[in-house]
């Protein structure tokens, strides 16, 4: 049986280091999209600049982010093999690059909004905070989920 108020705190805590490791990959994710963004992918030197440099700034901290979440987010929840873990959290990461990515072409396509400040509220305000909730849960309950572990047929110990 759990003590009522056990799970609570022990979620808040997770959700505060994850939020921690967030944060970092967040750092690398607004300051490589803007670098690419305003160099070699700026709009008037490829068209879909923006957009690849969001791909590619995302992608990075999406590396980032599974060292972090891996070995002190989800430290505790992890489970062989890593490898398996590293495609299911790349997996889920992707849908939040797609999130991300989806939120700048409705605002750079459908709602016209091209400005530097336009791209990054569209895919590093809005796109990465519906990613981030979508990857929180997804994280938890599928890819760092101690009883998946358990279920795995090689675990060498």
């Amino acid at each position: 049986m759990v003590h009522p108020g056990g799970r609570m705190p022990h979620l808040l805590a997770q959700f505060a280091r994850f939020g921690a490791v967030g944060l970092v990959g967040l750092v690398v994710d607004i300051a490589l999209f803007n670098l690419l963004r305003v160099t070699v992918l700026a709009p008037e030197v490829i068209a879909d600049g923006p957009i690849i440099a969001k791909i590619v700034s995302t992608s990075v901290a999406i590396a980032v982010n599974w060292v972090g979440s891996r070995y002190w987010s989800f430290r505790l929840r992890r489970r062989r093999p890593a490898g398996r873990e590293a495609m299911e959290f790349a997996i889920v990461s992707l849908g939040g690059l797609l999130i991300a990515v989806g939120c700048l072409v409705i605002s750079r396509e459908v709602l016209g909004f091209t400005s530097l400040l336009a791209d990054n509220i569209a895919s590093n305000v809005i796109g990465l905070g519906l990613g981030s909730l979508f990857r929180f849960a997804l994280y938890r309950w599928w890819v760092f989920h101690p009883r998946r572990g358990a279920r795995t047929p090689s675990r060498v110990g």
